[in-house]
């Protein structure tokens, strides 16, 4: 669910879903984007459960699949205005974290053999 709220256009999309059902073509005249561009966003929300299409004719219908995605969307605005938009991603898990650094986060360090911490008999 999180990965179709990480993006601002999907964000927009779930706006505008917001007020009731809207077809691709409504979506690329609201946002000014390629029909291809919005049709990929509208797959992620399909794909993530946030919203539904209907189908009419030759026609798909967008719509939100719950109204209380609509308190999320309120309640994460309402945090970015009590940070000053200082939201900012997690240094382990960001998008910009390495492999590396998501691997071994969350790992102990672990003296080593030699550090003289072990095997004293005094």
């Amino acid at each position: 669910m999180f990965r179709g709220l990480s993006d601002p256009t999907r964000l927009v999309i779930l706006q505008r879903l917001a007020v009731g059902e809207a077809r691709v073509v409504d979506l690329t005249t609201a946002l000014d984007m390629a029909q291809s561009s919005v049709s990929a966003h509208l797959a992620c929300l399909r794909d993530c459960g946030l919203i539904t299409a209907r189908p009419e004719g030759r026609q798909m219908f967008y719509s939100l699949t719950r109204p209380e995605l609509l308190d999320v969307l309120a309640s994460a605005e309402t945090l970015l205005e009590a940070t000053d938009n200082a939201v900012a991603l997690c240094p382990n898990y960001g998008a910009t974290a390495s492999k590396q650094e998501k691997a071994t986060a969350g790992r102990r360090e672990r003296p080593s053999a030699g550090d003289g911490t072990r095997g004293q008999d005094d």
